[in-house]
């Protein structure tokens, strides 16, 4: 086990100019499940893969632990790879499919046969080991996938969408198993997704790219409630954050007629900030009640324990559409009035992304 370092790594595409990866400064710690999310093309596979070793480094070096593995060949980086295709031998038992790694490297059968034992009985194989993959349903063929990297007890897993051939449900639940089998395991893992929520729920800490570039790395709790910038507020959260734009002369910041509270620290930023800004609020920190911002409902949205209501207000004279969490029980129904208050912290950003406070 290891810390992973990268140090102003930086891959750049042939044909292109723009890096797919800008100078990435980034401290994964000893046993630490770090989470890279980001839209498609925000370069986190890239940024995975350069640490496995199948993409060059144009600039800038890749640490594990304290070797600089930049222009080590991927075999001998010590890391364990795990891919959302799974990548099983279809012709192999799951058996073998797990020891193959062991079976090249000319660990001993039998000493093989106990890692892939001690393997399948931590992920729950044991009574699938003499069936092929065809046999297994996807949930099982990643647990296989798992499997195969885990007896080769590696300094690093490097984990690339594994989720994501799997059903609504099985996702759910294998998110859950992972979790907890790299906190038994206690092997540092960076984790690619572009789901916001696996993030969120999945890692130690969540690092969120934007065209190539590292916005904000932090828990998951304060990248929702503390977003670095208006990409990371408006990425992070679902639904999403509501941003507006607001036009002022030098007064409070408003949503239609709703004025925004803000805290005594962007309170005297705005003081020495003029023209536009763009104001942010979570739908659970918007309330329905007997006075505030009148707005039609558009679209109720039911999840059983909680709604979300798609109200269209006026602002600045023309409508827009803020988002609401009501509780599940409402009877509030598509075309009814209703008034908005914001009842909750609010974020302010400069119209580049700036975030104002601190």
């Amino acid at each position: 086990m290891s810390e992973v370092r990268y140090e102003k790594a930086t891959r750049i595409y042939p044909g292109t100019e723009v890096p797919a990866v800008n100078e990435l400064d980034l401290d994964i710690a000893d046993g630490e499940f770090l989470v890279l999310v980001g839209p498609s093309g925000c370069g986190k596979s890239t940024a995975l893969r350069m640490l496995a070793g199948l993409e060059f480094i144009d600039h800038g070096s890749v640490y594990i632990g304290d070797r600089d593995v930049t222009l080590t060949p991927p075999q001998d980086r010590d890391i364990a790879m795990v891919f959302q295709n799974y990548a099983l031998y279809p012709n192999m038992t799951v058996a073998a499919n797990m020891g193959f790694a062991l079976k090249q490297q000319g660990v001993p059968k039998e000493e093989r046969a106990k890692q892939v034992k001690e393997a399948a009985r931590i992920l729950g194989l044991e009574e699938f080991l003499d069936r092929k993959p065809k046999n297994l349903s996807g949930g099982q063929r990643q647990r296989v996938a798992m499997g195969r990297a885990i007896v080769r007890h590696p300094q690093v897993f490097l984990m690339d969408e594994p989720l994501s051939n799997l059903d609504a449900k099985l996702r759910v639940q294998t998110r859950t198993e992972l979790t907890d089998l790299q906190a038994r395991l206690g092997v540092t893992t960076v984790y690619v997704t572009h789901d916001q929520v696996e993030a969120m729920t999945m890692g130690h800490r969540v690092a969120v790219l934007k065209d190539g570039v590292l916005q904000q790395v932090d828990k998951p709790r304060t990248l929702y409630s503390h977003p670095a910038n208006l990409f990371v507020a408006g990425f992070i959260g679902s639904p999403a954050m509501n941003l507006v734009e607001v036009s002022r002369n030098g007064g409070p910041p408003s949503i239609g007629s709703l004025q925004v509270p803000v805290t005594p620290d962007v309170a005297h930023d705005l003081e020495s900030t003029g023209g536009d800004l763009v104001v942010g609020v979570r739908p659970e920190h918007l309330t329905v009640g007997a006075e505030g911002l009148p707005g039609k409902v558009i679209v109720v949205e039911e999840l059983g324990s909680e709604a979300y209501l798609h109200v269209q207000v006026d602002h600045q004279h023309e409508p827009i559409q803020l988002v609401v969490r009501a509780a599940g029980e409402t009877e509030i129904d598509r075309d009814d009035t209703v008034h908005i208050a914001i009842d909750g912290p609010t974020h302010v950003f400069t119209p580049d992304g700036r975030r104002l406070g601190t």
